[in-house]
């Protein structure tokens, strides 16, 4: 007899029937097994991997902030990469670059920044009158600059190099940094601004560099402190404090400059920002901050 016989004879009926039965019971069987496990609704299917494991489509990589990207191309021996909330340093270390807290006051960015408010306000080199409080570079996350250039005067002073400014006109030696070429910089301006003899009224008699101290009326950390700060001569500056003789932050002020913007160019093309384009204005203030500088 063939199999198709056998299947068909009152023996075949039999085993037909037994079989129905068994795939009825393991139908039932996963379907109480659905219930339990949905309540009795309906799942979508998974995915499985070749090894059998649910697949976890991965979440598309978070996309650098813009200041990230710019504190990397800035200092590229100190900062080596980052993530969608962290700068990573060179020795391997993380700093937060955003603490989360919006709608900061303008003297609570000043006083309670983070990485990121220092790109708050943008530097506009073809700005002329600045807008309230429109400081760009002012706003400073104090832990950055004190791990990058020496977090005691005692670190900072270990890094710190002579250079002649304006040999040929001025000849003064002064004291600047030599972390991130700083030193190497103010000598390709010096020699820039050496063949400039119209201006050296405004660059003789340097007001200061190197000065480890405390910015007047705040506990902020100037950063002269990290010999990247230039005073240029005070006699042609204006200072906002001296202006309104107050150091009321909040205080309504009204523009006053007149350092040559020539003078200015040429120290904006090395990296260094000019505090005559802050609402509170520093016209003699010259300050090493290529971040703010970078495209």
């Amino acid at each position: 007899m063939t199999p198709a016989e056998r299947m068909c004879s009152p023996q075949g009926s039999v085993t037909r029937m037994k079989i129905l039965a068994t795939l009825t019971f393991l139908f039932a069987t996963i379907g109480c097994v659905r219930d339990a496990r949905t309540g009795g609704h309906d799942i979508a299917p998974q995915t499985l991997s070749p090894a059998g494991a649910a697949a976890q489509t991965p979440s598309p990589k978070e996309p650098l902030p813009d200041g990230v990207l710019k504190l990397i191309k800035a200092y590229p021996e100190h900062i080596v990469g980052g993530a969608a909330n962290e700068v990573r340093w060179e020795d391997g270390s993380v700093m937060a670059y955003d603490d989360g807290q919006r709608n900061k006051t303008f003297i609570e960015l000043l006083d309670r920044p983070d990485l990121e408010d220092g790109f708050r306000f943008g530097y506009d080199t073809k700005a002329e009158t600045p807008g309230v409080n429109h400081d760009p570079g002012r706003i400073r996350y104090e832990p950055f600059f004190l791990k990058m250039y020496g977090a005691t005067k005692e670190q900072v002073k270990a890094n710190l190099v002579e250079v002649v400014w304006l040999p040929k006109t001025v000849n003064q030696k002064i004291l600047v940094t030599r972390v991130n070429g700083v030193n190497e910089k103010v000598k390709m301006i010096s020699e820039e601004l050496d063949r400039t003899p119209e201006f050296k009224r405004y660059l003789e008699n340097i007001g200061g560099t190197f000065n480890w101290r405390r910015i007047s009326g705040t506990d902020r950390l100037s950063t002269h402190s990290f010999g990247i700060t230039i005073d240029i001569n005070t006699r042609y500056s204006n200072y906002w404090q001296w202006d309104c003789k107050c150091k009321d932050e909040g205080a309504r002020l009204t523009y006053r400059n007149q350092i040559p913007m020539q003078v200015v160019e040429v120290f904006e093309k090395h990296g260094f920002i000019w505090g005559g384009r802050w609402y509170h204005y520093d016209t003699m203030h010259f300050e090493y901050r290529p971040e703010l500088l970078t495209n």
